[in-house]
């Protein structure tokens, strides 16, 4: 296992160096869900929501959210993302009253350092999106696992999550 690098010789937080870093593309995916009562799911579904459209507005709160993780995650550098992406699936098993939405999030830079921050951060904004817009429905909706699935580019070279 690496050493972890946010650490100074004194054993205080620093934000690590990647000036000398070579660039390269970077890829991140991050996953997350939201597990919703039966009446949440409908609006949602039906747009019925006196918010708006909650998917839309989930979307772009993590494409801001990827965009500002270096102001909300304090050693994280902040960086020229090239593309973000949020996806939704659900997975419905209505004879178990079981209604959860999964979120995919996709971040791509190219630069000294990766994008798992930004995509994990994406991933948990635009759930927590979900669940501010949903909660006068009901308060007891679930949110995560929140995971890393994959990342490319590197020193460190790919990553895929084993389930």
């Amino acid at each position: 296992m690496s050493e972890l690098t946010h650490f100074n010789e004194q054993g205080r937080a620093r934000m690590v160096d990647v000036s000398e870093k070579n660039e390269t593309v970077r890829t991140a995916r991050a996953a997350t869900s939201v597990c919703v009562n039966e009446t949440i799911y409908r609006q949602i579904r039906s747009g019925g929501s006196k918010k708006g459209d909650v998917l839309a507005v989930a979307q772009v709160a993590g494409i801001m959210a990827a965009k500002n993780t270096a102001q909300i995650i304090p050693m994280c550098h902040p960086l020229m993302l090239s593309g973000v992406d949020i996806e939704f699936e659900w997975k419905i098993d209505e004879a178990a009253a079981s209604y959860e939405v999964f979120l995919y999030a996709t971040v791509r830079t190219k630069g000294p350092t990766g994008v798992e921050m930004e995509a994990l951060t994406a991933a948990s904004a635009a759930a927590l999106t979900i669940y501010d817009m949903c909660k006068a429905a009901g308060k007891d909706m679930v949110i995560g696992p929140t995971m890393l699935l994959e990342k490319t580019g590197g020193k460190s070279g790919d990553y895929a999550r084993q389930e």
